[in-house]
């Protein structure tokens, strides 16, 4: 479905409207689009701000946290003054007054196994910026139920990496088929345990954006089946990639 531009919006999006692939037709499949961020946090920041200023239609946002001053080092949508604020709640703030265009739906709670599925099921796109396994992994199987494309992303200390599940179509991995065992809790600390570098957040939820658009508008070959990495001390990216094991 495609949804007719407003004047204002036609200057808004003009450097979209000019681009080769994008133009027009594109940035009325964006407005149509309905898109849903797990977290408001740090990688859940540089995609609400991008795809607001992007002109996403519906963008909702799942995270039950509060701001802290902790946060603030990447959590680029909050402000000081936010403390203690409910983080959809400030992130709705932040991506209303960037485009008042957008429809936010701010839903302050936990995704978990009884409210997943209902959730997840309105919109045509997720992206998933939660911090532990467990709810990357219940994510990924609501995706494949409800056969909604996922935008995945992960960081560390000086790292991250994102891929694109789409598992409902023929032959295409699952996130079990990417990640077939779930890992000791030693193995991924949390960023309060071991740190992360703020602009990590930014690289991989600003790809994560990307790939978000580039489904929406069908421009580009989404990462499906391949796994980019960024080491953030070297400055390397590296690409990996794996298949459906039957």
């Amino acid at each position: 479905m495609k949804l007719r531009l407003t004047g204002e919006e036609t200057k808004r999006y003009a450097r979209h409207i000019v681009l080769k692939d994008i133009g027009g037709s594109g940035q009325q499949k964006l407005k149509a689009a309905k898109v849903l961020i797990i977290g408001a946090g740090g990688l859940g920041s540089p995609v609400i701000a991008y795809l607001a200023a992007a002109g996403v239609g519906t963008i909702g946002v799942v995270d039950d946290d509060v701001v802290s001053l902790s946060n603030l080092q990447r959590q680029i949508v909050h402000r000081t003054q936010d403390g203690d604020v409910a983080k959809v709640d400030s992130a709705q703030r932040f991506a209303q007054d960037l485009n008042p265009h957008v429809n936010f739906n701010a839903i302050n709670e936990r995704l978990n196994a009884a409210n997943g599925a209902g959730i997840v099921a309105p919109y045509d796109l997720v992206v998933d910026g939660s911090d532990n396994f467990d709810t990357r992994a219940l994510v990924a199987d609501f995706c494949e139920a409800a056969k909604i494309p996922l935008v995945a992303g992960a960081v560390s200390l000086f790292d991250g990496n994102l891929t694109v599940f789409k598992p409902y179509e023929i032959n295409q991995p699952r996130f079990a088929d990417l990640y077939p065992h779930r890992p000791t809790p030693g193995q991924l600390p949390s960023c309060e345990e071991a740190g992360i570098l703020g602009p990590i957040t930014a690289v991989i939820g600003g790809l994560q954006a990307m790939e978000a658009v580039k489904l929406i508008t069908g421009v580009g070959e989404p990462l499906v089946g391949r796994l980019l990495t960024y080491d953030g001390r070297d400055a390397r990216f590296r690409e990996m990639k794996y298949r459906r094991n039957e």
